[in-house]
């Protein structure tokens, strides 16, 4: 029974390298927040679970109130199961402290259950520019700021 309990409720992380490899993991994008993924293998161990909110989001009262809210929406989640072995980053936007808390909830489900709204797989940062333009200036040839009209 107590293995059921812990595979119900998840653990919390705690210190920076634990939030940290979470950011190579899969990423769901959301009006609310993103939410972070990571598979560590161990499907015996209980999921954990962490929430992040930048400072460019609000001053301190602002950063606490979105932190409790999304800690609520978790605990209101009763029936949404998170999956054994998996490590959970929360981290919250702005429109989180403006969000009625139905809709908060109905989106963390949502996101947690597999069903994102936009998902972003753990690319690095060569992988996503590598298609795109280059902005460089070939010696030569004029810049591309100037226009011939």
């Amino acid at each position: 029974m107590a293995d059921n309990a812990q595979t119900r409720r998840p653990g919390r992380l705690k210190s920076r390298p634990e939030f940290l490899a979470v950011q190579k993991g899969s990423r769901a994008r959301g009006a609310y927040f993103l939410l972070e993924t990571l598979d560590r293998g161990l499907p015996g161990e209980a999921p954990r679970l962490g929430f992040t909110v930048t400072r460019k989001q609000g001053n301190a009262v602002e950063r606490n109130r979105m932190r409790r809210r999304l800690k609520a929406a978790v605990r209101q989640m009763a029936g949404v199961p998170f999956k054994p072995g998996h490590d959970y980053v929360i981290v919250a936007r702005r429109d989180t402290l403006g969000a009625p808390f139905g809709k908060l909830v109905d989106a963390l489900e949502k996101r947690i259950a597999g069903n994102p709204e936009r998902t972003m797989s753990g690319r690095t940062r060569q992988e996503n520019s590598a298609g795109a333009r280059n902005n460089t200036i070939t010696p030569g040839a004029s810049s591309p700021a100037i226009r011939n009209e």
